[in-house]
């Protein structure tokens, strides 16, 4: 659950203009995995596979230049925004967003994650695991989206928990699922471990990506288990194939 923004907009204005999105070097514990919750082994095709490449961030970027708006209003990147700049784009067979990303490392308690590296922490998530327990945002990529409002239900977009999700940043593509539910008025943030996947600082308050993250949510996508990676990865570039015409 996205609660460092949240929290920003009730503590003094001093903190509220303190930039979250800062350079900063990772504290020593960060990117520490909990032992008994191995991630999948990426099963996609391989990037560099002459005869049938990934699908690349140049192909989907291609399919979301223009925006057929579907949200009501614009969203916030950040609780101190005065702005709201970000619209909620459909297809028909995704919804989009481009935005930043700040950092959710919510979930289960890990060496990575917990309330002394993020002192706005909380120990659950919007969606659970196949177990009941909270998702690993140390060790699972996935998507916060803002909780249904005046501005967005998700939920009408046929998107869940456990939808997929392409996530393009610099060039790279990744695929996550949607894990996590965030303030209604405010859109752009991912787990720590896709931050990590990305090549973002994953710091959850100093870390992130001011810009220049786009967000594909495939819709009717979900995947089960949700914690499963190999099949976020290997859903996610079928669903990417079909949607630049390659599937």
């Amino acid at each position: 659950m996205r609660t460092r923004t949240f929290a920003l907009t009730t503590v003094t204005s001093a903190v509220c203009g303190a930039a979250l999105l800062g350079p900063a070097a990772l504290p020593a514990t960060a990117g520490v995995p909990a032992p008994d919750t191995p991630p999948d082994t990426r099963v996609g095709p391989a990037p560099g596979d002459v005869e049938d490449p990934a699908v690349s961030a140049e192909e989907l970027l291609a399919e979301v230049r223009s925006c057929r708006q579907i949200s009501r209003g614009r969203y916030r990147t950040d609780a101190n925004r005065s702005k709201a700049t970000v619209p909620v784009c459909g297809t028909t067979d995704a919804v989009f967003w481009k935005a930043d990303m700040d950092i959710d490392c919510d979930g289960r308690k890990t060496k990575a994650c917990n309330t002394k590296s993020d002192p706005y922490f909380q120990p659950q998530t919007a969606y659970q695991t196949s177990r009941g327990t909270p998702l690993d945002s140390a060790r699972l990529p996935f998507v916060v989206v803002p909780a249904p409002g005046r501005i967005w239900d998700y939920r009408k977009s046929g998107l869940t928990g456990g939808s997929v999700v392409a996530v393009i940043h610099k060039g790279q593509v990744r695929y996550a699922v949607i894990g996590d539910t965030g303030p209604a008025g405010i859109i752009g943030e991912g787990s720590y471990a896709l931050a990590q996947e990305l090549s973002i600082d994953p710091h959850p308050t100093t870390g992130g990506a001011a810009s220049g993250v786009t967000y594909i949510a495939f819709k009717d996508s979900r995947i089960s288990p949700i914690e499963s990676r190999a099949k976020a990865e290997r859903r996610g570039e079928a669903l990417a194939r079909a949607f630049v015409g390659r599937g």
